[in-house]
C-alpha cells in the first residue's frame, strides 16, 4: 500500500500521528508528515494507515493509485 499527504488540506489536526504513530509524524508546525517519504506503508501497518485515513477531517490522506 502507498499513500499520499495533501499538505495544503492538512490543518494539524494530528489524528493522524495519534492514530497511527508507525506511519506518520508532525513537523514543527504540528502538520502530518510519514515516516517513509516514499508514502510505502508495511503490511503490518495497512490497518494503522486506514484508521488514519478514515479519521482525518481533512480527508487529507489519500491512499496512492
Amino acid at each position: 500500500m502507498k499513500i499520499n499527504i495533501d499538505l495544503s488540506a492538512c490543518t494539524g489536526h494530528g489524528r493522524c500521528y495519534a492514530l497511527a504513530p508507525d506511519v506518520f509524524t508532525a513537523d514543527d508546525q504540528g502538520h502530518a508528515e510519514l515516516i517513509d517519504p516514499s508514502g510505502a506503508v508495511a503490511d503490518d501497518l495497512v490497518d494503522q494507515a486506514h484508521s488514519a485515513i478514515a479519521n482525518c477531517p481533512e480527508q487529507a490522506i489519500t491512499v496512492a493509485n
